[in-house]
């Protein structure tokens, strides 16, 4: 007797929904593997059950950046969830960062700013993410009081992601030679094309054309040696340098 093909795939959704359900998946996955059989059944295997079976720092990378092209929400979520139930300070650190990456700044500051109350006052990880909150809102004052209480703790103040935070607030306030410096110290320094990028606009915005297009070939000829999981990320900062020459 031939099992008709139908029939394997709904049981297969099934045991699939049960499988999502038992092990605390988000609810988006049953939609998915009931709404787009079979193919949503083959994403769901893929991307959960396949890295949960072999494990594996690779297969869980692979996992978790297949999660979130298909799912870019998902963190923000998971974060949001578990700061309401348990509004601890690490619950709002993490939900700080992912508002921050969704661009809710407004929100991601004042998380920050929460968490950064009593023994943590001082916590460089705290000040820092309340700082870039701040100069995402463009208050770069605001933003420069907290750095410079960072930059009070040698230990863990002075880093190169501080002197970068530091070069824009700098520049928010017009303090352009101070701007520079901590903008060259940062680049010198902090790994990624982040400092490069800031740099490299900062420098189009000041009218020295000629140095931000050599640095937008430098990251031009460090992306192409750049493998796709990396591109990505460092082509927004390359790109972010383009704009500010071409004026936009």
């Amino acid at each position: 007797m031939v099992i008709p093909l139908f029939l394997v795939s709904l049981v297969m959704a099934i045991l699939l929904c049960w499988h999502a359900v038992r092990t605390g998946r988000d609810s988006m996955w049953l939609w998915i593997i009931l709404m787009f059989q079979p193919i949503g059944g083959l994403v769901y295997l893929a991307l959960n059950v396949v890295p949960d079976i072999f494990g594996g720092g690779t297969a869980q990378r692979v996992g978790r950046v297949a999660r979130e092209a298909l799912d870019p929400h998902r963190e923000y979520r998971e974060a949001k969830r578990a700061c309401e139930e348990t509004p601890t300070v690490r619950n709002r650190s993490r939900l700080a960062a992912a508002a921050a990456l969704m661009g809710h700044h407004a929100e991601a500051e004042a998380l920050w700013r929460a968490a950064a109350q009593g023994v943590h006052a001082d916590d460089p990880v705290l000040l820092l993410g309340l700082a870039n909150a701040l100069l995402e809102l463009g208050r770069s004052g605001e933003a420069l009081e907290v750095l410079e209480k960072l930059g009070a703790d040698e230990a863990h103040g002075r880093t190169p992601a501080a002197a970068l935070a530091m070069g824009r607030a700098y520049e928010g306030l017009g303090r352009i030679p101070e701007a520079d410096r901590a903008f060259q110290w940062a680049v010198e320094r902090m790994p990624g094309f982040e400092a490069l990028g800031r740099y490299a606009a900062f420098l189009a915005r000041q009218g020295r054309a000629d140095e931000a297009r050599a640095m937008v070939k430098d990251m031009d000829q460090r992306l192409a040696k750049l493998t796709a999981q990396f591109h990505k990320e460092g082509r927004a900062w390359r790109d972010l340098a383009a704009e500010a020459l071409s004026g936009r």
